[in-house]
Formats: C-alpha cells, structure tokens, sequence
C-alpha cells in the first residue's frame, strides 16, 4: 500500500520522513507523551530514525498507516491505524505539547477515521481506541469523534514505564459521528 496524503482545513497528514526526525526526537522527549504512549523511555534519536524507517515498511506491508500531522508545514504530531488487516485496527496519536487544546487531534483523528472507514476499505467495520487511564486529553477527542466508551481493561497497556490500566471505546462503521456521553469524563 502506497502512503496517502490527507488534508483537513488546518493540516496536511503525510508519512513521516528522515527530515522529521529531530522533531519527533524533540516531541518525544514530552513527559506525556511518554507516559500516555508506548514510545521508549528514554527516547533517542534512533528511536525516532527506527521509527520512520518503520512507518515505511508498515505502509508496504499494509498493516499500519501513520501520518505526520503537519500545521502550516511543522510538524505537530503522529496519528495512526495499527492492525490494519485485522478488520477493527487501533487508532493512536500524539500531539506537541504546543498545538494541545487547539483541536488539532480532533480534526486529524476525524480524517484517519474517515480514511480508515472509507469505501475502499470495506474489511475495517470497527476502529478500536485505548488510553492509559487519566489520559483526559485522548479521551476528549475519541468522544468528541463520536467512540463509545466501553470500558476498563486492568493492566493491559505496557511501555517502557510499566503496567497500567486502560481505558478502550469503539466506532463501528455504522455509527453515527456525533460526541457521545462518556462516564470518565
């Protein structure tokens, strides 16, 4: 499968590529982001050269899609489909600490769903989200894109930090969009 650029009003969504890569360095140093995600800690800069070399093979073998969220041509974040080939992948992102609570997660994560939930794909009936517990911030935005919150999974998420509990919702492709009321938040 060959990378797909996609456009919402404010950002351009594009694979990531080798001159991103001090920037996801510099991004990945976030606190948050290492917490909330399952980047390593430390992250290093040849983590994030692994990590572009990586969402290349990903889109070849078509079992992940990742774009660099782009706001006026810098580099803002990551959003992604992993488990492409599953039929009911996992949406993931991350945002720099600089564009957060601008709605930008939101209108990239609306144009991955899209993407994932278009004609085209007909395999994927379901998009599967989770976030470590207390991940307020990914949890507005699922919410806000229309998942239902379904649950607690304990000790399910694991990074370079250790165990947590998680929080998991789902969008069918028969749902509607609209945010839906969710007891976490």
């Amino acid at each position: 499968m060959e990378p797909e650029i996609l456009r919402t009003a404010r950002l351009e969504l594009s694979a990531p590529r080798e001159s991103d890569v001090a920037a996801i360095h510099a991004e990945c140093q976030d606190g948050a982001i290492q917490r909330f995600t399952t980047v390593p800690s430390p992250y290093l800069p040849a983590d994030a050269e692994t990590f572009v070399e990586l969402t290349r093979t990903w889109w070849a073998e078509g079992s992940e899609a990742t774009w660099a969220i782009r706001l006026e041509g810098r580099l803002v974040g990551m959003v992604g489909l992993a488990k492409l080939s599953s039929g009911g992948p996992e949406i993931g992102y991350w945002v720099s600490s600089s564009v957060r609570g601008q709605g930008l997660a939101t209108e990239a994560v609306r144009a991955v769903v899209g993407w994932g939930f278009a004609a085209e794909r007909p395999a994927v009936q379901r998009i599967e989200w989770r976030a470590v517990v207390g991940n307020a911030g990914s949890a507005r935005v699922a919410q806000t894109v229309g998942f239902r919150y379904e649950g607690l999974l304990r000790q399910a998420g694991a990074n370079s930090l250790g165990r947590s509990d998680m929080w998991v919702g789902g969008l069918l492709r028969s749902d509607d969009r609209d945010p839906q009321p969710w007891p976490v938040l």
